[in-house]
This record gives C-alpha cells, structure tokens and sequence, in this order.
C-alpha cells in the first residue's frame, strides 16, 4: 500500500518534531527537508531519525529543483554525508531512505548508505512540463535495481495528468514515486496506490508560516480523512468534479463522507480542466465512473453524450454525468436542487404570484429558469451579456435584460425573489465584485445566491444590512449533492 510522508520544512529539528507529532495518526514516513533548516540546526540532523520514530527521509534539495539550498555542491555533499554518518547498528536510528538527484554523482554516499541499509531514492524534477518520454526517463532513472525511482513533473492540463498515469501503467515493474506537482496533478497524489506509487508526499497546514514543500501537495489529515488515502486500491472507483478554475468547491466533503458512511469502495476527486476534452480524455485512462459537472461545462457537456434524462433534454444543462458501456448518459440535479432549497427557504410550496429575478444566464440559471417556470412564477432574467439573457428567457415568457440601468429598473418589478447564479463573487479574483452593484435593496426582497465560497459575498452582505432574508448556495448544494450521490452509487445519502 502506498504510504503518506509528511515534508517537514520548520527551521528547526524541535519545529519539525512538534508538527510530526501532530500528525503521526496520518502518517508512514517524514521527509526532513534540511534545505529548510537554520544554519545551526544542521549540525543536529543526524539524530533526528531517532527522535522521529519513523521511517525518515533525508533531503537536501537545490533550489533549481524546487528547494531552498543555495550555497555550493560541496557544502550539500558535507550535510548529505553527515546525516548518514555514524550509523546505528539498530536500524530505526538512522535515515530510512536519502533523496539524491539523478545528476549527483557521488559514489561514496551511496556506498554509505548501503553499507547501513539506507534505500536511495534516485530523484528527477521537472517543473516546466511532462516529458514526452516518460516511461523510458522512469526506467532510466535507477543506477541499480535497489534504488526507488521519484519522477516528479508538471502537468499544464489534463491530458498531461492523462500521460502520467498511462506511463505509470507501463512502469508497473519499476518501484517508484510518480506524481503529478500543480492543481493539475492532485488527483496523481491521491490516487499513489492505483498508480503503484511508493508513497506520495504531503505538507502540513498546521503553521501557515512553514514553506508548502512542492506544488499540489495537501494536508496529510486531508487525504486519510477526506479521501480516505488509505482505503483507496487498485479496484477502487473515481468519481469527480470537473471544472474549472475549480478554485473553490465542497463536493468531495460531501461525496466522501457519504461514502465513507455506506462503506462504498469510491473516491471523489476535483479535476480542473481547461478543456472538457482533456478530463474525458483523462476519463477514459481512469476509467471514471461518473462525475459532477460544474462551471464552464453544463453545456458543452451534452455533445458528449449518447443519452440524457428529460431534464436534461428540457433544460439544456447538465451536471452529472455517468459511464455506461455505450458512453456518457447525462442527468441534471441542479433544478431539484434549487427549487427543493428555495421553497424550503421562502416556506412556500409554489412560486405562484412570486415576482423572480434571475441574475446570469448560464448552465445553472437555466435550471433555475425552468424550475421558477415549472412552479408557476414570472421572472426576469438580466446577464452582463444580453443576447444571453433574451436566449434564456423567450422560451419561458420571462422577461430580460443587462445590467445597466434599465436592466435594475425590470429588476424592481420583479423583486420578490432574488437568485443570483453567476460565480461573480466567489472565492477568486472576483470575491469582492457584486453582480447587482447598480441595485438598491428595500429589505422585502428575498435573496438566494448560489456561491457558498465564501459564505457571505458582498451581494448578500448588502442585501442583508438592508433587511432582506437571505441565503447563500451550499443548501442547494447539499440536496443536488445528495440527488448524485444516489445516481453514483444507488443509496440515499446517509444522514
């Protein structure tokens, strides 16, 4: 089973062995990254394995290879010799394993360390790209057959990410680290096992002071609690999200903790994508059994299928998606969703003599379009671009407009609910933008905005001092969440 290390990057050996004893439930082995370590500190690097009290890896990485360490080659070779040195007799003593990079060349520290039992792992870093030749750069790697080979590279899409696990299916026979660095390469780090990867590497959150140790890399109690790294095998299935930024989303936390609950051999992972085409590329490689579709997807989504639910087909968006032996078939949660959330909310079971505005005009306010419709209300739909708007709202004989001036005029005729559906205001670049600045509260509205990153965006905040009732996305959320979890894996959610 693959294990958890831990990067340890504090400037000092008692820094470094707080943090390990915070986190030793969710860890097999730490990394002492003595690039990271105060001057003085480095004199004590030698009985640090035996402070540990577990297996620990011996690391001085140079800054051209995404480390701290910038004096000379000679000066790492003393530290690299000096961690080794004095060898135990009692192997628990001394550095498990000692990190060298495939351009050092020190034939006396290798013999050291195999003289006492310290495994090499023989290191390569790139972080511009994905070699175009990898599975033959992982096998080329190992001086001797006793060495572990780490490939470490960085992925720009997810075709890349695609190429990485097909070259770790052709390296089966070669013992290795494989990962993807990068938003892109997460799913590379949670899924170590089914790539037949050694361990995959992780950094504490536990003092936002300390550096991150690479690109990508998360929280140890994250992958055993969130992802259950630790249950994860070769048989195990993955379900996702896909979108992107992606920079913001609380459906694994749902997904896995429902599976956790019925005990279901699943994982559920974010994929970023830039395209749509890169993820089902990826899809295929790992057979994906089914996913969430999120912003910018809904749509283009549906070219991709060979079948989809009436909802689907009346709506034109799509959010969750599911492998069957003929390709992708397409269903919508997003309008139950929404409409169960929102007469929650109002304690309203129509929307019957509800005036509503639809802020946005993309794949999620076309669920909400056909629910407000569905349940007998009149809407507007006003979007910064217009075309948009008008193209949502004649099929329903909903009015529309933009968001200028006239567009907050038909916005106070139909003010009775308010839902904004666009990502202007989430966590991001665009956290302190308000998409109805041009508006002016009365405090009878009722509002609904579907981001719950953050919980409160400055359009709810605003709406709020005013005295309206509001409500932010992650109820709506939850109940479609909940709506997949079932179409994933054929339970209810558990409560």
């Amino acid at each position: 089973m693959a294990k958890v290390c831990i990067c340890l990057t504090g400037k000092t050996i008692a820094q470094n062995l707080e943090i390990l004893e915070a986190y030793r439930p969710y860890i097999d082995v730490a990394e002492l990254r003595v690039d990271c370590l105060e001057p003085d500190e480095r004199f004590f690097i030698r009985r640090f394995p035996s402070l540990a009290g577990v297996p620990t890896i011996l690391t001085v990485r140079r800054k051209i290879d995404g480390g701290f360490f910038t004096e000379g080659e000679g000066a790492r070779i003393v530290l690299l010799a000096a961690g080794l040195a004095f060898a135990d007799a009692d192997r628990r003593n001394n550095f498990a394993y000692v990190d060298l990079e495939e351009d050092l060349n020190v034939p006396s520290l290798e013999e050291a360390a195999r003289t006492f039992g310290t495994r090499i792992i023989r290191s390569y870093h790139n972080f511009q790209g994905v070699d175009e030749n990898l599975p033959e750069k992982i096998r080329a790697l190992r001086r001797h057959g006793d060495e572990i080979a780490k490939v470490a590279v960085m992925p720009q899409n997810l075709q890349d990410v695609a190429r990485i696990f097909v070259a770790a299916e052709e390296t089966q026979d070669v013992e290795k680290i494989l990962l993807g660095m990068g938003p892109h390469g997460v799913c590379t780090r949670i899924l170590a096992e089914k790539m037949g990867s050694y361990l995959t590497f992780a950094s504490p959150r536990l003092d936002p002071t300390l550096p991150i140790a690479g690109p990508g890399q998360l929280d140890p109690k994250q992958l055993v609690n969130l992802y259950r790294f630790r249950d994860i095998t070769k048989t195990t299935k993955v379900y996702g999200i896909v979108g992107y930024p992606l920079t913001a989303t609380s459906s694994p936390e749902i997904h896995n903790r429902g599976f956790k609950n019925i005990k279901f051999d699943g994982v559920y992972i974010p994929f970023p994508a830039d395209t749509l085409a890169s993820f089902l590329e990826l899809a295929e490689v790992l057979q994906i059994e089914g996913a969430s579709v999120t912003v910018p997807y809904k749509e283009a989504i549906l070219a991709r299928l060979v079948g989809a639910s009436p909802e689907v087909q009346k709506i034109g968006s799509c959010n969750t998606i599911l492998r069957t032996p003929r390709g992708w078939f397409g269903y919508n949660t997003d309008a139950r969703g929404f409409s169960d959330s929102l007469l929650t909310f109002i304690g309203k079971k129509d929307l019957k003599w509800k005036r509503c505005t639809i802020v946005g005009a993309g794949g999620v306010a076309r669920a909400v379009a056909y629910e407000i419709h569905r349940l007998g209300g009149r809407a507007c739909v006003v979007n910064r671009t217009v075309p948009k708007a008008k193209e949502l709202a004649e099929p329903f004989g909903f009015a529309w407009g933009g968001l200028d001036s006239r567009g907050m005029e038909l916005v106070e005729k139909y003010r009775d609910i308010i839902i904004q559906t666009t990502s202007v205001g989430m966590e991001g670049p665009d956290v302190d933008k308000d998409p109805l600045e041009q508006y002016r509260f009365t405090g009878k509205e009722m509002v609904m905005d579907l981001i719950y990153k953050p919980e409160i965006t400055r359009l709810l905040e605003r709406a709020s001092r005013a005295g309206c009732r509001v409500l932010n996305g992650y109820d709506m959320l939850y109940r479609q969440a909940k709506l997949q979890f079932k179409l994933f894996t054929g339970q209810e959610y558990p409560e």
